[in-house]
C-alpha cells in the first residue's frame, strides 16, 4: 500500500515493529525499507542503521540498504540493484510517497523515547552515490516532509547546511572575478511530481519513451518520462484523469505540450511552432482521445 494507512494518524507510537506491522505501516519485521522496483518503496525505517543517515525533521538523508556487516559496519559497496534501493530509486522518478517510521535506537534529536512512531508521509526529491564513513560505496535518498506533515518537536533543532548569500554589488559595473577554491554546499534542487495508477499505466506502455521526440532518459537504477495530460485537469478544463488524455513525454516536450508550442492534429500528426513535425508514436493498447487533443489545440488556436 503507497501513501497512508487508513486510521492511523501521523504521531501513532508503537512499542514494536510487529506491531507497526500487524497495522500495515510498515510490514517487514526486520528490513528497514518496505518495496520493490516495480512498486515503488511503502515505507522505511529511521532507526540508527547506518552511520551515513542524517536526520534534520523535515529532511532526511536516508542511507540505502546493503554492504554492512553483524556488527553495523560498511564492509562492501551498495548497489540500486538491491531490492530496496531500487524501491526508492521508483518512488524519486514516478513521485510516489513513502511512509517514514523513526525507531528509538537512531542517535536523531527526531526519534522515540522508546519504540517507534509514525511521521508521516515523505517524497523521494534526489538520490546519488558517495563514500561512506568506512570507505565503501553508499547511495542515499534525501526525502522531504510533505507540506502540512507535523513535524516532532525538540529542544534543538539541527540546520541543514545552506548557501551563502549572494554578495552585495552585482549589479554594478564591478567585474566578478570568481574564486579558484569555492566552498563546497550541499544543494537539492525540488521537483515535485505528481504521479497516478493512469499516469504508470501510460508510461508502463512506452517504456519511458516520449512519444514525440521518442527520447528515453537512463538514470542510475532506471529510466524517467513524465505523464502529460492532453486536456489540462480542474476548473477551466476540467479534462478526464483517463489514459486516452495523457501522453508519455520527455521533460522537455511535457513543458512545450502544457505551453501550447507543441499540438496534435486529429490524424496525431505534431505541430511544433504551426509546423508540422512528425507523427505521435503510438501503442496498440495505448487510445488518444481525439476530443481532448481538439480541446487542447482550441485551446492555444492553432
Amino acid at each position: 500500500m503507497i501513501g497512508e494507512v487508513p486510521n492511523v494518524e501521523v504521531g501513532q507510537e508503537y512499542s514494536t515493529r510487529r506491531l507497526a506491522h500487524d497495522v500495515g505501516v510498515h510490514r517487514p519485521l526486520q528490513a528497514g525499507i518496505c518495496g520493490t522496483l516495480r512498486t515503488g518503496a511503502e515505507s522505511i525505517v529511521v532507526s540508527g542503521g547506518y552511520k551515513d543517515d542524517e536526520d534534520y525533521g523535515d529532511v532526511i538523508v536516508y542511507t540505502g540498504h546493503g554492504g554492512q556487516d553483524g556488527a553495523g559496519n560498511q564492509v562492501s559497496n551498495q548497489s540500486l540493484d538491491d531490492p530496496g534501493n531500487a524501491a526508492l530509486v521508483t518512488s524519486h522518478l514516478e513521485g510516489l510517497p513513502v511512509r517514514v517510521l523513526r525507531g528509538w535506537q537512531s542517535d536523531s534529536a527526531y526519534a522515540p523515547e522508546s519504540g517507534y512512531r509514525y511521521d508521516g508521509l515523505y517524497r523521494v526529491t534526489s538520490y546519488g552515490s558517495k563514500l561512506g564513513i568506512d570507505g565503501y560505496l553508499i547511495w542515499q535518498f534525501r526525502l522531504e516532509a510533505y507540506d502540512g506533515t507535523p513535524i516532532p518537536l525538540v529542544a534543538q533543532q539541527q540546520e541543514l547546511p545552506v548557501t551563502p548569500a549572494e554578495p552585495e554589488g552585482l549589479n554594478n559595473a564591478a567585474v566578478v572575478e570568481g574564486n579558484e577554491a569555492p566552498e563546497r554546499v550541499t544543494s537539492t534542487v525540488q521537483r515535485i511530481v505528481r504521479s497516478s495508477a493512469v499516469k504508470r499505466q501510460v508510461k508502463t506502455w512506452h517504456d519511458n519513451r516520449c512519444q514525440i521526440c521518442d527520447l528515453r532518459i537512463e538514470v542510475p537504477g532506471g529510466s524517467y518520462s513524465e505523464g502529460a495530460h492532453i486536456q489540462a485537469l480542474g476548473t477551466p478544463h476540467n479534462g478526464p484523469d483517463i489514459t486516452g488524455n495523457i501522453l508519455c513525454l520527455c521533460p522537455n516536450c511535457h513543458v512545450m505540450l502544457d505551453a501550447g508550442a507543441v499540438v496534435l492534429s486529429d490524424d496525431l500528426s505534431v505541430v511544433l511552432d504551426g509546423a508540422e513535425s512528425g507523427v505521435l508514436r503510438t501503442h496498440p493498447k495505448h487510445a488518444i482521445d481525439l476530443e481532448c487533443v481538439r480541446h487542447h489545440r482550441e485551446r492555444w488556436r492553432q
